[in-house]
C-alpha cells in the first residue's frame, strides 16, 4: 500500500505541479474574466438573488429548482476540503496559502459560470425523463469531431473513478474516524448506518438528493460559520496580524517557525491553488452536472446561479476556516506528544477548541465534518450516476447506486492514504479535458452571454420575455430541441 500511495503521490505532484494544472486553472479563470468583462463581480448580487431568494424559474423545464441545484453542488463541494483541506494548505504552505485559495475562488467563479452555462446549454433528457448534462456531454456536443468525443469520454471515465475516491471512501472515512474519536462509536457501526442512509436517498434519484441537500446544506453552513464568527470575535485583536501574514507570505513564503518547515513561494501557490480547487471544484467539471438538472429558462441564468456556489464555498466558508486557524495560532502549533507540527486533520478542531468554551469547539468541528462529508457523498453520487448513464446508458444507473452505497462501508472501515492520493490524481485528470473544452468553447460562451445580459442585466425577465428576445438567436432552437426526451442519444 505504501508503494501504491507513493506512485499516486508522484503522479499527483506532476498533475498539480507548477507546469500543468495550476497555470491552466488560473489562466482559464483570468482569460474568461477578461473575455466576460468581470462577470463574477458585476453580476454576483443578481445571481445571489436569483439562486437563493427567488430560487426558481416558473414554468421552466428541469428536474429540480435552481436553489436545489445550487445546494446539491454545494453539498458536493462544502465538505472535508473546507475543514481538513484548508488546514492542509495552511499547514504546508503557511498563511499565504489562504490568499491563493481566494484567488482560485475569485477566478474560479467565472470558470464555474462557464461550466454551468455549458451544462444547461448542451443538456439532454434520458430514457427515464431525467436531465443529463455536464462535461461528458458538452465537450462532445460543443466541440464537433472526434476530439470533442474523446474529451467527453475521458471526462466521464475519470469522473466515475473519482466519485468512489473523493466523493465516497474519503468522506465515509472522515465521518467514521471523527465519530469514533468523539463518541467512541465503532467505525463499522457508522459505516452500516451511512450505507443504509445513502442507499435510501440515492434510490430516489436527483429529486430525493435535491430535497435532502436543500434542507441540510443551509443549516450546516450557518451552524459552522456561526461557530467561526464567535471565535474570530473572541480573537478580534489577532485579526490584523492574521491578514498581514496572509498577504505578505503569499508572495514570500513562510520562514521556519517552531516545528514548521520553511516553505518556498512555489509551495505556497501550489497548496493554495490545489486545495482551493479541492474545496470549490471550479474547473473540475463536477458541479455543472448538478446545474444541468435545474429548472431554468436560459443557460445564462443557471450559469450565474452556479457561480455563486464558488463564492459561498471559498470566499465565505474557506475564509472562516482559514482565519480561525491563523488567528488562534494553531497553524504552527506543536503537538506535545510528537514534538512536531500538529496534523492537518486536528488543526481546525484545535482552533475551534481554543476559541469556543468547554467541548463545544470539538463538537462543532466533528458535527461539521459529519454533515459536510455526508452531503459531499450525496452530491458526488449524482455526479457518478450521470457519468455512468453517459457511458453505459440508463441500465447502469441502479446497479451503480447500490454499489456506490456499499462502497461507503468500505471507506468507513479501511485505511485510506492511497485513496487520497488517487483522488487528487483523478480530480486533476477530470479538470484537464474540461478546462481545454471551456477554452475552445469560450467564443460561444461570450457571444451568448453578452446577448442575454444585454436584454436582462438584472435576471428579472420571465419566460415569455426571454423567448421574445431569443427567438431568432443562433442556438436557441437547438437548445430547446436538446431538452427533448431521448436527446442524450441524439448526438451519438
Amino acid at each position: 500500500m505504501d508503494a501504491v500511495a507513493e506512485f499516486f503521490d508522484t503522479i499527483s505532484g506532476f498533475v498539480w505541479g507548477p507546469f500543468l494544472l495550476i497555470p491552466l486553472l488560473l489562466g482559464t479563470g483570468l482569460y474568461l474574466t477578461i473575455r466576460l468583462g468581470g462577470l463574477q463581480f458585476t453580476k454576483l448580487l443578481p445571481a445571489l438573488n436569483l439562486g437563493i431568494l427567488k430560487r426558481k424559474d416558473a414554468g421552466s423545464e428541469g428536474d429540480i429548482s435552481q436553489f436545489q441545484a445550487l445546494t446539491t453542488a454545494l453539498a458536493a463541494t462544502v465538505g472535508t476540503g473546507n475543514i481538513v483541506g484548508v488546514a492542509t494548505a495552511i499547514g504546508i504552505g503557511g498563511p499565504g496559502a489562504l490568499f491563493w485559495m481566494w484567488m482560485t475562488g475569485l477566478l474560479g467563479m467565472v470558470t464555474k459560470y462557464a461550466e454551468g452555462f455549458l451544462a444547461v446549454r448542451f443538456r439532454g433528457t434520458d430514457d427515464a425523463g431525467e436531465k443529463s448534462g455536464g462535461p461528458q456531454y458538452y465537450l462532445e456536443r460543443g466541440i464537433k469531431g472526434p476530439f470533442g468525443k474523446v474529451l467527453g469520454l475521458m471526462f466521464a471515465i475519470f469522473a466515475v473513478l473519482a466519485c468512489f475516491g473523493i466523493g465516497n471512501m474519503t468522506q465515509g472515512n472522515s465521518i467514521a474516524a471523527n465519530v469514533e474519536s468523539s463518541w467512541s462509536i465503532p467505525a463499522w457501526v457508522t459505516g452500516a448506518v451511512l450505507t443504509v442512509l445513502t442507499l435510501i436517498v440515492l434510490v430516489g434519484g436527483i429529486k430525493s438528493i435535491g430535497r435532502v441537500t436543500a434542507g441540510l446544506v443551509p443549516i450546516m453552513i450557518v451552524f459552522y460559520v456561526l461557530g467561526a464568527i464567535y471565535i474570530l470575535i473572541a480573537n478580534i485583536g489577532a485579526l490584523p496580524a492574521a491578514f498581514a501574514q496572509i498577504f505578505t507570505e503569499a508572495f514570500t513564503g513562510t520562514s521556519a517557525v517552531g516545528g514548521f518547515a520553511g516553505s518556498a513561494i512555489i509551495v505556497v501557490v501550489q497548496m493554495g491553488v490545489a486545495r482551493g480547487l479541492f474545496s470549490n471544484e471550479s474547473g473540475l467539471g463536477s458541479a455543472p452536472i448538478a446545474a444541468a438538472a435545474a429548472k431554468t429558462s436560459h443557460p445564462v441564468r443557471q450559469g450565474l446561479v452556479s457561480m455563486t456556489q464558488t463564492f459561498i464555498d471559498t470566499i465565505i466558508v474557506v475564509s472562516f476556516t482559514g482565519l480561525t486557524i491563523i488567528a488562534t495560532g494553531t497553524w504552527d502549533e506543536i503537538d506535545p506528544e510528537t514534538g512536531e507540527q500538529i496534523s492537518a486533520a486536528l488543526m481546525t478542531g484545535e482552533a475551534f477548541s481554543h476559541g469556543l468554551p468547554g467541548h463545544w469547539g470539538h463538537w462543532v468541528v466533528t458535527l461539521g465534518i459529519v454533515l459536510f462529508a455526508f452531503s459531499t457523498l450525496l452530491g458526488w453520487s449524482y455526479y457518478g450516476d450521470r457519468n455512468v448513464e453517459r457511458l453505459v446508458g440508463r441500465r447502469g444507473v441502479l446497479p451503480f447506486r447500490i454499489f456506490f452505497s456499499l462502497v461507503v462501508f468500505v471507506g468507513c472501515t479501511t485505511e485510506l492514504e492511497p485513496i487520497w492520493n488517487f483522488s487528487d490524481v483523478m480530480n486533476g485528470l477530470m479538470a484537464l479535458p474540461n478546462l481545454l473544452g471551456i477554452l475552445i468553447l469560450s467564443g460561444l460562451i461570450a457571444r451568448e452571454t453578452k446577448h442575454y445580459l444585454k436584454h436582462d442585466p438584472q435576471l428579472r425577465a420571465d419566460k415569455d420575455t426571454i423567448e421574445s428576445f431569443m427567438v431568432d438567436q443562433p442556438g436557441w432552437a437547438e437548445w430547446k430541441a436538446g431538452d427533448e426526451i431521448g436527446s442524450s442519444r441524439r448526438f451519438d
